[in-house]
């Protein structure tokens, strides 16, 4: 198989530069990054203004969307097809070293690029609005109230095809120079994980409505992202065995 399918181009907006060796261009890498992720940063600038701004995003394929409101001027400003930065990053310990200097983060972070452009047609806009419900939480647009034509109108979807992207990883132990490993100092990482904390039920349910399998699957204790690479698996279940 051609290698240069299975990876994003190099090119100066994408290339790696510092720690090469964390490095990566490796689609499925990128993707995995993005997958497990529910918010990104999208910058971008207006008028010699850069933005960076927060927002919900979902992947199909190559393609990345995001959406706001009609009056965003954010969004307004990026569906005119500007160039655009989208990034995510999860941020797995804290690495402590023996010194200062080599005192680092253990994380997984990516950086795509492309342009930004409005959806327009109706039937597509729908299509990926419930896709983007799907993505959280499994099958439930077929329990929701379908969008009315009047909320789709009041909200702007945007899409952007990845041109270009990296993905940077650290990842194990601190790396401190030969001699400070004599030094009589702790050193070692600071493990983080994002988990989920529990389901609270609206107390205006009815009383015979019961938690659906695309919540549920949001099971306490288990870690965000690996729940959300799970669900965009096809993996619905709450836990692993």
């Amino acid at each position: 198989m051609d290698k240069k399918l299975d990876t994003f181009p190099v090119s100066a907006r994408n290339k790696v530069r510092l720690m090469r060796q964390r490095g990566s261009y490796d689609k499925k890498l990128v993707y995995s990054i993005l997958d497990s992720a529910l918010l990104c940063n999208v910058g971008y600038v207006i008028d010699g203004q850069p933005y960076v701004t927060p927002t919900a995003f979902w992947r199909e394929q190559n393609h990345l969307y995001w959406h706001g409101s009609s009056a965003s001027r954010a969004l307004i400003a990026q569906s005119k097809g500007i160039p655009v930065c989208l990034t995510v990053s999860h941020v797995d310990g804290l690495v402590i070293a023996r010194s200062g200097f080599h005192s680092s983060v253990n994380y997984r972070s990516v950086m795509a690029f492309g342009q930004a452009s409005l959806v327009e047609d109706e039937d597509h806009k729908r299509r990926a609005m419930d896709v983007y419900v799907d993505r959280f939480v499994p099958g439930r647009t077929s329990a929701n109230r379908a969008a009315t034509d009047k909320e789709l109108q009041a909200t702007k979807l945007l899409s952007m095809d990845i041109e270009e992207a990296s993905a940077k990883v650290r990842v194990g132990m601190p790396v401190d120079d030969d001699e400070d490993y004599a030094l009589p100092v702790w050193a070692g990482v600071v493990n983080f994980k994002t988990l989920v904390a529990g389901i609270s039920p609206d107390p205006k349910n009815l009383p015979d409505v019961s938690v659906p399998p695309g919540i549920a699957v949001y099971a306490e204790g288990r870690m965000v992202d690996e729940t959300l690479s799970a669900i965009y698996d096809g993996d619905t279940t709450s836990s692993h065995g």
